[in-house]
């Protein structure tokens, strides 16, 4: 429990929620808009499936690269500089689909996306390392609640809202827009005051890149983390990815689908994320994630009971509790993966954490994808919930940083 926990400001949750939402809304975009609009055009569900997890693949990589934004730093080219840096080449590789026609460059679209989803991942990278370097340890579960709001707002906006919108404006004028808001976000990026940075997370500290990484790679919790993001999370990665194709499947039109994921779909998902961040904070990171990998589970098997008699907007209301589930497991995990890092190499070792959570939605929706070609989404939900919860016996043993051998 974290009874006396640090109060973090206003001003500093609402910060990192401003940049979680200009990360957002390409994701929203690109993995939630297109993939309902691909199913609708008659894309076979595992296609719209690999397309989905193939741009994915930069967020579970990028702990490739991400020790270059720890190590490549100094007074005056910090992770605002990297974040600057990540956000003008996301906004650049996406201004060609917002300025021609998609007939017209068919043959690179692929390559942009790639493209974006690297600087996208880079960007992702800088501002968790930031997090790091900055939020008090003991307040990690509410920030990243409402570091987890505001990447909501920004995926239900252009994930949800886009697909109604592109009706009255245009495919690319929906693009345009999400350019200005990925680029608008730089002025608040510079002009946030950051007074506090803690001593080995300063790019002048006297622990070197390597001494740090070798001991984070040493340290068993290391890898117990990195075990329960590849995992975990496999029962919602598993229907989120799949829920426009499944909802459309079931009867429903890609414009209601659109506003079920810009409305109840996220506003389930910010209020998990506010409660499920104040009360990890609260009685504890690994009590809220294992509560959370359970719950999950069950309304996943309350989902799947729905399908056998319902359809429409009642299996709709039947998929909200997953969501609410999700938004605790979501901020609660992060807030434990944050414990477990190194602020010396914040970047590096929370993308690793990161990079496995993604690679559990490349892997379960991929799978999940496979199964429904060959049965039906309710075996697909099942046995990826059921995949979950390999992860419940590991939390216990994910202990913080601090209280490990430097």
């Amino acid at each position: 429990m974290h009874d006396h926990a640090t109060q973090p400001t206003i001003a500093q949750r609402a910060f990192f929620a401003l940049l979680y939402l200009s990360e957002g809304a390409p994701i929203g975009y690109i993995w939630w808009a297109m993939p309902t609009r691909l199913r609708a055009a008659g894309m076979p569900v595992e296609q719209v499936a690999a397309l989905t997890s193939l741009l994915t693949l930069p967020w579970a990589l990028k702990f490739l690269w991400a020790p270059a934004v720890d190590r490549l730093r100094n007074r005056r080219w910090g992770y605002r500089a990297w974040i600057t840096l990540a956000q003008a080449l996301m906004g650049l590789t996406l201004l060609p689909l917002a300025l021609l026609p998609l007939s017209e460059i068919t043959g690179i679209v692929t390559l942009l996306l790639i493209s974006h989803a690297v600087a996208a991942a880079t960007q992702d990278v800088s501002i968790d390392a930031l997090a790091i370097a900055t939020i008090p340890d003991d307040a990690y579960g509410r920030v990243t609640g409402w570091m987890q709001a505001g990447m909501l707002v920004g995926r239900a906006t252009f994930g949800g809202l886009a697909l109604t919108a592109e009706q009255w404006i245009g495919s690319q004028a929906v693009v345009l827009i999400l350019i200005g808001c990925i680029w608008c976000t730089l002025a608040v990026v510079w002009l946030f005051p950051l007074d506090h940075i803690k001593a080995n997370a300063r790019p002048e500290s006297d622990r070197t890149f390597a001494a740090a990484l070798i001991t984070v790679l040493s340290r068993r919790a290391t890898w117990i983390g990195l075990a329960i993001a590849l995992i975990a999370g496999a029962g919602f990665e598993a229907v989120g990815g799949l829920m426009g194709p499944f909802l459309h499947d079931r009867g429903l039109d890609k414009e209601t689908v659109g506003l079920y994921f810009a409305f109840p779909v996220v506003l389930c998902m910010i209020v998990g994320s506010l409660i499920g961040g104040w009360a990890a904070d609260r009685w504890g990171h690994k009590a809220l994630v294992q509560s959370s990998i359970l719950a999950i589970a069950l309304a996943i098997a309350v989902l799947v009971a729905a399908d056998l008699n319902t359809s429409g907007i009642a299996l709709m209301a039947a998929a909200a509790p997953i969501y609410l589930a999700l938004g605790s497991l979501t901020a609660s995990s992060y807030a434990l993966f944050m414990d477990l890092t190194d602020p010396a190499i914040g970047g590096t070792q929370f993308s690793a954490f990161m990079g496995a959570t993604n690679l559990c939605e490349v892997w379960s929706i991929a799978l999940a994808g496979a199964i429904v070609s060959k049965s039906d989404y309710p075996i697909a939900f099942g046995c990826a919930a059921a995949i979950s919860l390999i992860a419940l016996p590991l939390v216990p043993f994910a202990r913080r940083a601090h209280t490990l051998p430097k």
